[in-house]
């Protein structure tokens, strides 16, 4: 039953947590309109009871207490209806629901970590209490001491159907047997939430065992007898059918009549007593032929464990890399050889095609992160009194999960910073300076061939390129003299650890963790930030994130015996030069003209300590690299091509050499089995740096 646990843990998390982002951007459009509409006080009570009740499965008390209390409050709700309530308490209720979806996020945490769960909820259950309580006397309606149970209670006595099935005693006109798959565990689980799927599209049904949800030992019942619904007509008991079908785990189900069912005009209450005794129905009973129906499979979506996809772009990798490896065999060289050249080109297509439906199977779109953004700026409009508006543009763009996981922190800083820094408080100042009083903040994604990027654009109050200077000034930051610095450059000191503008401690900002944060992250992805700024105008933040970090488009190229890639990405152009495009700065260092500007050059087979029979500028060749806020030139022998490679990764025990310092990311093995290592442009230039 272990395995059987931890899937459904992990479900319940995904579960959980997806009800919770759903909640969460629910609330947000509601507040944005000031009201809940019938579909929203709907969709709460659901995801409310849904948590409930798995919570109460895997006796996660103070979820399970929590979720039952709110759900409470929109049940009084759904029977009272939203009119019942005035602004006043539309407006609380707003907060109290943002303060109970933390306290739920709180505990999924600790589920996750495996953390003891909070046992004193006390505070935000009187809170939850008092706002039922405050409605239901000013709403003039009853209180809502709990969601009225859907089911009677479970009886004791059963009768027997014409095909000799036991029944409970009940006073429908059908019933509904359902058994589940062989072996899948917690029956009393999945009768639940085959129970809670079926509220959402009819109401009118009871259910045995009647105490699923508090009671794990009916699931022995449930796979010896089976799980049964009640109707009172067989028009609701086909509607169930046609939901049942999609849930999973389903083996089979049948529909029986009841034999005890007496019309209305002539029903008689039965005397209660003991039914005679029946005997238990068989496996063949179960499924006899012509009653029973096996569920049909429609599955279209399952989850799949992060870590087998990882093994399986692995896997992938190696294909690709032995592919190469068989076609550029040097075995080969000088045979004619056309049926295997033929098979060789539909093995690279099928290759290629493996390796698309592995990248894309990671491929998730990037609204989840954005849309958490709504909470962000709606918590601190009210903890900073500005009045701002977030737009998301691009929110269905895909990108790897594993980096949509590692972008989540820098974006919600960099929002942070702008609400903080950039949007001005008084609406009034924004009106002197031709604006709209509300400020407004764009958050948008798109594709660029094998990167993404993000930016996120506000129109405040933008930053001052002389408060920059003065505060790097004053931290000892300058390394030449200040009327030398371009715009770019100025921008670019804000990214220093530690760097900060604010002069006064908030929550938010100005504690010392700045935008070096962002970029530090940013860069172990292999993305890279920049910032642009218009003084008075707004502020531009632009992260380019690649697709993946799996596959690089790279231009492999030598120096000495060596094999370099550089990721396409980060190259600018390739040229030759002449003696005459070099000059040296005051301390000798060289710089090179490319495109009317100079450049600092770095020679890679003096970097590296690379035997290299081209020193002459002449003879080798330059390339242009780009990464974040450093621009430089390569010095390399020659360049060999295009390609995409599989990225390995470096042996754990180089990390004692600092390995990543000195501007190497990983490796990758080519085609004829020689391995060609992969530069990290950013880093490069800082090891040259510290080296020369």
């Amino acid at each position: 039953m272990d395995n059987t646990l931890d899937n459904l843990l992990d479900t319940y998390l995904f579960e959980t947590n997806s009800l919770l982002e759903q909640l969460d951007e629910l609330l947000i459009n509601a507040e944005k309109n000031a009201d809940f509409t019938s579909d929203d006080v709907n969709e709460i009570f659901r995801i409310m009871h849904t948590i409930k009740g798995s919570s109460a499965m895997l006796e996660f008390s103070s979820l399970m207490t929590i979720a039952h209390h709110i759900e409470d409050v929109f049940f009084f709700i759904r029977e009272n209806g939203i009119s019942s309530l005035s602004s006043s308490h539309k407006s609380e209720l707003f907060n109290l629901m943002f303060k109970s979806t933390d306290k739920l996020r709180e505990e999924v945490r600790k589920v996750e970590k495996n953390e003891p769960l909070s046992t004193n909820i006390d505070s935000i259950i009187q809170e939850i209490n008092s706002f039922l309580d405050k409605i239901s006397k000013d709403g003039g309606g009853k209180k809502a001491s709990a969601a009225p149970p859907a089911a009677a209670p479970a009886p004791s006595p059963a009768v027997q159907s014409r095909n000799g099935a036991s029944l409970p005693p009940d006073p429908g006109i059908c019933f509904l047997r359902v058994f589940f798959d062989e072996g899948c565990g917690m029956e009393n689980l999945r009768a639940f939430m085959l129970v809670t799927s079926l509220k959402d599209a009819i109401t009118d049904f009871r259910f045995y065992p009647a105490d699923i949800e508090n009671n794990s030992g009916t699931a022995e019942l449930i796979i010896r007898d089976g799980f049964f619904l009640a109707f009172d007509a067989k028009e609701t008991a086909e509607t169930a059918i046609a939901v049942i079908k999609d849930i999973n785990n389903l083996h089979s189900y049948e529909l029986l009549d009841n034999p005890e069912y007496r019309e209305p005009e002539t029903r008689q209450t039965t005397a209660s007593g003991t039914a005679p005794d029946t005997p238990k129905a068989s496996p063949a009973q179960k499924a006899a032929p012509g009653a029973a129906h096996n569920a049909p499979v429609k599955q279209n979506l399952i989850s799949v464990n992060l870590t087998k996809l990882d093994m399986l772009m692995a896997v992938v990798g190696e294909i690709v890399i032995t592919e190469s490896m068989v076609i550029s065999s040097p075995e080969l060289h000088g045979l004619k050889l056309d049926s295997f050249l033929k098979s060789a080109r539909q093995l690279r297509k099928l290759t290629d095609d493996l390796q698309d439906i592995a990248m894309s199977l990671r491929m998730v779109p990037i609204s989840g992160t954005f849309q958490k953004m709504n909470r962000i700026v709606r918590d601190m409009k009210q903890e900073l009194n500005k009045d701002v508006r977030l737009t998301i543009e691009g929110e269905n763009t895909e990108v790897d999960k594993s980096i949509v996981d590692n972008i989540s922190d820098p974006i919600m800083h960099i929002v942070r910073n702008a609400m903080d820094h950039g949007i001005e408080k008084a609406a009034d100042d924004r009106v002197r300076a031709g604006k709209n009083p509300q400020g407004e903040i764009v958050l948008a994604a798109r594709h660029t061939g094998s990167e993404v990027i993000i930016t996120i654009t506000d129109d405040g109050r933008g930053i001052d390129p002389a408060s920059v200077l003065a505060k790097a000034r004053e931290n000892g930051l300058l390394v030449k003299p200040e009327e030398e610095y371009s715009q770019k450059e100025i921008l670019s000191l804000l990214m220093l650890p530690g760097f900060s503008t604010n002069k006064e401690v908030t929550e938010y900002s100005g504690r010392g963790v700045g935008m070096d944060v962002v970029k530090r992250n940013v860069e172990a992805i292999g993305g890279t930030v920049g910032i642009s700024s218009e003084y008075g105008k707004g502020t531009c933040m632009t992260l380019r994130i690649p697709l993946t970090l799996a596959i690089v488009d790279g231009m492999e190229v030598s120096v000495g015996g060596t094999i370099f890639t550089i990721p396409i990405s980060n190259i600018r152009k390739s040229f030759k030069a002449l003696p005459e495009d070099i000059i040296y700065d005051s301390e000798g260092h060289e710089l090179i003209r490319c495109m009317g500007d100079f450049y600092p050059l770095v020679r890679l087979h003096q970097l590296y300590g690379i035997d290299s029979a081209i020193t002459g500028i002449t003879e080798g060749l330059l390339m242009w690299v780009e990464a974040s806020d450093k621009s430089y030139c390569l010095f390399i022998d020659e360049l060999l091509g295009e390609q995409q490679v599989v990225v390995k990764p470096l042996p754990s025990y180089l990390n004692n050499f600092n390995i990543k310092n000195s501007g190497i990311s990983g490796c990758t093995i080519l085609g004829d089995g020689n391995i060609s290592i992969i530069l990290e442009i950013s880093n490069v230039y800082q090891a040259a740096q510290a080296l020369f």
